[in-house]
Order: structure tokens, then C-alpha cells, then sequence
């Protein structure tokens, strides 16, 4: 059967529960699910149901694609002014000496370092310190694109913005107008976690507020850029936190339609101030794809981070309303890997990822940051075998 017809099938069982089917019927119809409906999901939701749902919408609108782009990071700073409890990649001020804090002609050397490569995005987001103020930032984006300007610079986080303009007595919009005159092409979604403030209070109290992190979103949207979004789950939170979450980036998706990607990111619970914490089952990760995709019904696309979740989660997450693996990386970030994620050095070759995607029947697109085609792989043969260090898995219906 294909993903219609195993939404009808899943519809006609007469033993399914009234409230989920009425939810099966709308996505169905094309209809949006309210708040409680979604709370409902995450409630009652068994795998087997949201993924069918799941992967219906996946097909409407991608059909069998699965994207990737090739990309880089670059981690300008470990040390921060913010001290959230879930994270085991940033240092204090004062354990700076256990950090790292790079210049612009550090940076550079990063950048250099790609010349000769296929690459179509830099990904720039690490630590908040002072001397990484608003001239450091803008020179640097200056002096990227000089040197090479088709490379998309996607950089910093709400995070890091709402320090900075703070620092400099600008308004957001101000100070995102003046780093897009410098360079800057869009953003990323990090720093988002749990917006409701009796959870983000808890576990990121000092960082920017739910408030302050979507206006930077938003101002951004008004500026023309594409910008992603995320939301950190399984730790303390509720089924309902994570609802309200989606609420808030729905709504402001609805007035502004500048969103492109939701990214779900899974707590992982090694080196940090929330290590007692366990961390969700693979089963849940795919549940809460899942329910992503349901509920974010004016996201275009929704990705998981292969280098968060490993190789073999990603290959069943394109079965559960995932459309986007993210890029190669390179082993360039550390912040998932100094948490816990399996792992430990992140980097895959092009090969690598065509071939991921393609032994769970989906079809490899390798994209720009903007979406954009740059190489349809469906036919594509490789001369050799790439390494084997994943789990090849079939297609989970």
C-alpha cells in the first residue's frame, strides 16, 4: 500500500479510537490539529498510528526525497556568558582556560581550508563572550564573502544576536540589518529549548527569553531571510511544553511564513548539570518526528541532525515524517558530541549520505541552505563502496 491508502486503511479500523481517528481524518482532509489535539497525540499516539500520518504528509508534499546539503561548522567559542544547565559544550568565563576562543584570522583559516571543496554552506554558532561582539562578527561575514562569495553564510542564534545588539544599543532589527549588509544570508534555530518559562527558567533561565528569541526570528523574516527552528525535548518537560513550543513557532510561521525547517533536538544527558536526567527512547525520538510533522502544518520541511541521534535513527526518522538529514559536517561540531551523541567525531562523505538515504528506499537530493537543487542522486553509482559504518535498515512501514 502507499502512504494514501494506508491512511484510509488506518481510518476504516473500526477499533481505532474516536478522538485519533478524528485526527486521522483531518490530516486526511488537510486540515490543522488544534493544541489539545496535539497534547492528545503525545498522550495516546501509539508509533504505528503517527506514523502513518507522519509519512502521508512527508509524501503530499516531498514524495520519496530526502535532502542533505554539504556543509561545515564553525564554533567560534566554547567559553559563555550563559550557563544552561543541559549543556556540556560551553565553559564559563571563568573556566575559560578549558575553552577555546577564536579570531577572525582564525576563523579564515576555517574558510581557506574549504577552497577547494564542494561546500555551499557555513553553519557559525558556539559561545557568548564579549570580545565576539558586533564589529568582530561583521568583519569576519565582511572578509568570508570577499573570499568567497557563493558560500552561504547561516550564522548565530537568537542567543548570541540578543547579547550582542544588547552589547551594541541596537535593535534587533537594527543590528540584523547591519550584519545582512555585511554578509549574513540567514540563521540558524538553536537557542530555542523550551520556550514556556517554567521550564526554560529551569534549565536556561539567564539566556534570552521565548519572547526575545522570536522577534529576532521575526525581524529576520522581515529583512528577507530564511531562518530554522528547534525545540530541545526529552528532559523535563511535559507533553504539553512541547506543544505550546510548536504553538508559538506556528503562529509566528503563520504571520510571517519565514520559517523553513523545524528541528527537533533529543536531550542528551553526558557531561553536564542535567546528567541525572535520563534521556528518551529511540521509540519516543520517532514519536515526536512524527507528531512534529503532524502539527507544524506551514513547515515546509522538518529535519533531524544524523550527528545528534546517529546514522541508523536517521534512516527510520524519513519514515516518520522526516524530509531532511542535514549536511556532511566534517567533523566540525563538537556540541553534539561533547553531550553524549553516538557520535564522536561527526563527518560523512557525500557517498556516505546518498547511500543512507537510499537503503531506506528514499531518494537523495542534495541541496543548497535555501532548498535550492544542487544534485539530484537517485541514479547516481558510486565507482566504489562507501565505508560501512551505519546500519543499513529497511524501510519501516
Amino acid at each position: 500500500m502507499n502512504a494514501t491508502q494506508k491512511l484510509d486503511f488506518l481510518i476504516q479500523n473500526e477499533n481505532l479510537d474516536a478522538a485519533l481517528k478524528s485526527i486521522a481524518i483531518k490530516v486526511s482532509e488537510g486540515e490543522r490539529i488544534s493544541v489539545d489535539e496535539g497534547v492528545l497525540l503525545y498522550e495516546k499516539g501509539e508509533l504505528g498510528y503517527l506514523g502513518v500520518l507522519a509519512n502521508y504528509i512527508r509524501e503530499k508534499r516531498h514524495g520519496d526525497y530526502t535532502y542533505f546539503n554539504r556543509n561545515f561548522h564553525i564554533e567560534p567559542t566554547n567559553v559563555c556568558v550563559y550557563d544552561c544547565k543541559f549543556c556540556a559544550y560551553s565553559r564559563l568565563i571563568k573556566q575559560r582556560d578549558e575553552g577555546w576562543e577564536m579570531d577572525v584570522d582564525g576563523m579564515m583559516d576555517i574558510i581557506r581550508k574549504y577552497d577547494a571543496e564542494p561546500v555551499t554552506e557555513v553553519h557559525i554558532t558556539g559561545g557568548v563572550v564579549p570580545k565576539q561582539n558586533l564589529d568582530f562578527y561583521a568583519e569576519f561575514f565582511k572578509r568570508c564573502k570577499a573570499h568567497r562569495p557563493g558560500l552561504h553564510i547561516k550564522g548565530l542564534t537568537p542567543v548570541e544576536y540578543y547579547y550582542i545588539f544588547k552589547k551594541a544599543k541596537l535593535s534587533h532589527y537594527e543590528g540584523l540589518k547591519y550584519l545582512k549588509e555585511c554578509g549574513l544570508d540567514s540563521m540558524p534555530g538553536g537557542g530555542a529549548e523550551i520556550f514556556h518559562p517554567e521550564v526554560r527558567e529551569k534549565i536556561a533561565g539567564d539566556k534570552c527569553t521565548a519572547e526575545q528569541w522570536l522577534d529576532i526570528h521575526e525581524q529576520a523574516h522581515n529583512l528577507g531571510m530564511r531562518t530554522n527552528a528547534t525545540m530541545l525535548y526529552g528532559h523535563i518537560e511535559e507533553f504539553w511544553h512541547r506543544v505550546d513550543h510548536m504553538e508559538r513557532l506556528r503562529q509566528l510561521q503563520d504571520k510571517t511564513g519565514g520559517f523553513q525547517t523545524f528541528i527537533p533536538l533529543k536531550f542528551r544527558n553526558q557531561g553536564h548539570q542535567m546528567s541525572d536526567v535520563p534521556e528518551v527512547s529511540v521509540i519516543e525520538d520517532l514519536r515526536n518526528y512524527a507528531i512534529a510533522r503532524i502539527y507544524m502544518d506551514n513547515f515546509d520541511h522538518i529535519k533531524a541532525y544524523w550527528a545528534m541521534i546517529s546514522r541508523d535513527t536517521a534512516q527510520l526518522s524519513q519514515a516518520f515524517g522526516v524530509d531532511d538529514i542535514d549536511g556532511t559536517l566534517d567533523d566540525t561540531t563538537k556540541i553534539y558530541s561533547m553531550a553524549g551523541a553516538e557520535e564522536q567525531h561527526p563527518g560523512m562523505s557525500t557517498q556516505q549520505v546518498v547511500e543512507l538515504i537510499k537503503n531506506v528506499g528514499r531518494h537523495p537530493i542534495e541541496r543548497d541552505t535555501l532548498y535550492n537543487v544542487v544534485t539530484d542522486y537517485k541514479d547516481v553509482v558510486f565507482e566504489t563502496a562507501a565505508k560501512a559504518n551505519y546500519y543499513s535498515l529497511p524501510v519501516v512501514e
